[in-house]
């Protein structure tokens, strides 16, 4: 599913650190090596409809590489 965040992300809580996340040696290989986080926070987004929410989204992140692989785990509205 495409959408765009609006805004800014509120809510950021860390889900997991490095060898936490069972993803961590593709996401190394794809985007190279850095302390890999999983986090999850709530945003406001718009739906490739149109339609503006509120969602519950996931994402990778490690320092001087940035986010990666966002997606919506929930629809909060």
């Amino acid at each position: 599913m495409n959408f765009e965040i609006i805004g800014s992300i509120s809510k950021i809580e860390i889900i997991a650190i490095d060898k936490s996340i069972r993803e961590v040696q593709r996401l190394r290989k794809i985007y190279g090596q850095g302390r890999w986080r999983k986090l999850k926070g709530v945003a406001t987004i718009q739906l490739e409809d149109g339609t503006v929410c509120s969602a519950e989204i996931h994402w990778y992140e490690a320092h001087g590489i940035g986010k990666k692989e966002i997606k919506i785990k929930h629809i909060l509205d």
